[in-house]
C-alpha cells in the first residue's frame, strides 16, 4: 500500500478545533488508499512556553534535561490528534521520537538524524494501523536519552520519514498555501509558484524565505523526496500548494524564480587590517570557532601592506562577533586600526536555476536598484543567486523594484 507523509506545524494545530481540521486532511488520504505518518510540531508558541521556562530556572541549563522539557510539546499534540482520529474510527498512533526509534548523533538541542528504522512502524501498519501521529523535532541518543534536532526540526523529521520509508510524497502543511515568488505581505503582486527546484527552494530557504527549513530541502534534494507545501486553513482540501522537486521536473522556466530578504542582517568592517597570507583565516577562524554565521564577504585592494574586510552576519551575533575580533586583536593574533558596525543593513537575492544559462541578470538586478537610487554596499553570488546589502530602509522599495523588473508576476 502507498504511504504518505504529513507534516503539521504549530499554527496548524493551535487549538482543539485546527487539531480536528488537521485529522480531516488525513482521513480523506485514508481514505484514498494511503497508509500515513503525520509528524506534528507543538501547539503555537507552546515551544517558546517551555523554552522561556528552562531560561527562569537558569541561563546555564543541562542540555539533556533542556531536550526533555521542551521535547514535551510535539507528544501532546501527537496523542491528541491520535485520539481525535480514533474517535474518528480511523486506526491511529501517537509515536514519540524514541519509540520508533529515531535514533540521532550530534549535540543535545542542535541533534542530527543518522537512521530511521522502520521495521517497528512498518509491522504495525501490517497488522491495521492506518496512521502512525509521530512527535517531530525529537528523536533519541546512543546514550538513551531524549534529543531535539533544533528549531524547524519537524520540516526535516517529515523529510527524513519519507525517505526511510519511500514515501509517495511529503505534504507540508503550513499556515500559507504555498511557495511565493516574494513575501506577499511585502509584495501585494507576489505569486504563488506551482513548482519550484530543490535548488532554488535550498537558496530561498537559506536568503530568509520562512517557509521551509534549510535541512529539510537539503535531506529532501540528497534523496529526492518530491515535497508540496500547502495551506492547512484552505477549506479546499484538494489545495495543491506549491511542489519542490527536481530540476528537470519543473514546467516553469523563469531565469528568476523569487526575491528573498532578511532584514536581520549587519555589516561588519576592519578597516587596516595588516595583510599577509593567513589573514582571512585569522579573521574567520576564530568567528567560525564562535559560531558566527559569517556569509557575504568582501577584501579591498591591498596598499602599503594594509587592507579593509567586511562581511555581514546575523544581527543578533553582532555582539559575539565583535567580542571575539578585540579577543583576537588582544591577543595580538589580529592587527587592524578600527571595526565599524552597521546594523540598519538588510539582504535582497533574486534566485533562479535560470541563471545557469542567462547572462546580464546581474547587470539587470543593478539596474534596477540604480533606477531606485539604492546604493549596493555588498554583493555576493553563487550559480544560481545574487545577493546585495542594501541599507534596510530601502528593503520593501528593492523587493518592489526587482519583483516588477523580472515580471515575477507573470508565469513562463
Amino acid at each position: 500500500m502507498s504511504l504518505l507523509v504529513m507534516k503539521f506545524g504549530g499554527t496548524s494545530l493551535a487549538t482543539i478545533d485546527l487539531i480536528k481540521k488537521a485529522a480531516a486532511r488525513v482521513e480523506a488520504e485514508v481514505s484514498h488508499g494511503y497508509n500515513v505518518i503525520v509528524i506534528v510540531s507543538a501547539m503555537s508558541e507552546k515551544t517558546n512556553q517551555l523554552v522561556g521556562w528552562v531560561n527562569d530556572i537558569s541561563s546555564m541549563y543541562d542540555a539533556r534535561e533542556y531536550d526533555a522539557v521542551v521535547s514535551s510539546g510535539e507528544q501532546v499534540t501527537a496523542g491528541l490528534l491520535a485520539l481525535v482520529l480514533q474517535e474518528n474510527s480511523i486506526p491511529a498512533r501517537s509515536w514519540q521520537g524514541w519509540q520508533v526509534p529515531l535514533k540521532t548523533v550530534g549535540s543535545h538541542s542542535a541533534a542530527r538524524i543518522s537512521e530511521i528504522p522502520t521495521d517497528n512502524l512498518k509491522s504495525k501498519f501490517s497488522e491495521g494501523m492506518k496512521v502512525a501521529v509521530v512527535a517531530g523535532f525529537q528523536g533519541i541518543s546512543s546514550e538513551g536519552r531524549i534529543t531535539t534536532l533544533g528549531r524547524g526540526g519537524s520540516d526535516t523529521t517529515a523529510v527524513a520519514f519519507a525517505a526511510a520509508f519511500n514515501a509517495k510524497r511529503c505534504d507540508i502543511y503550513t499556515d500559507v498555501d504555498g511557495v511565493y515568488t516574494t513575501d506577499p505581505r511585502i509584495c501585494d503582486k507576489a505569486r504563488k509558484l506551482n513548482q519550484i527546484s530543490f535548488e532554488e527552494m535550498l537558496e530561498m530557504a537559506s536568503l530568509g524565505a520562512k517557509v521551509l527549513q534549510t535541512r529539510s530541502v537539503e535531506l529532501a534534494m540528497r534523496f529526492k523526496v518530491k515535497l508540496r507545501v500547502l495551506s492547512s486553513f484552505d477549506e479546499q482540501v484538494t489545495n495543491t500548494g506549491t511542489i519542490v522537486c527536481r530540476e528537470e521536473d519543473v514546467m516553469e522556466k523563469n531565469v528568476v524564480a523569487g526575491v528573498a530578504f532578511s532584514r536581520d542582517e549587519a555589516q561588519m568592517t576592519l578597516l587596516g587590517v595588516n595583510d599577509r597570507p593567513g589573514i582571512a583565516a585569522a579573521i574567520f577562524g576564530p568567528l567560525s570557532v564562535s559560531g558566527i554565521n559569517v556569509d557575504m564577504i568582501v577584501q579591498n585592494i591591498s596598499e602599503d601592506g594594509l587592507t579593509n574586510m567586511t562581511f555581514s552576519c546575523p544581527i543578533d551575533q553582532v555582539a559575539r562577533a565583535q567580542k571575539t575580533i578585540s579577543k583576537c586583536k588582544d591577543d595580538g593574533e589580529l592587527k587592524f586600526s578600527k571595526l565599524l558596525v552597521d546594523t540598519n543593513v538588510a539582504k535582497v537575492s533574486v534566485v533562479g536555476i535560470g541563471m545557469r544559462s542567462h547572462a546580464g541578470v546581474a547587470a539587470q538586478m543593478f539596474n534596477a536598484l540604480k533606477v531606485e537610487n539604492i546604493n549596493i554596499k555588498v554583493i555576493s553570488t553563487s550559480e544560481i543567486k545574487i545577493s546585495v546589502l542594501i541599507d534596510r530602509k530601502y528593503l520593501e522599495l528593492a523587493v518592489h523594484a526587482l519583483h516588477d523588473d523580472f515580471q515575477l508576476e507573470k508565469s513562463s
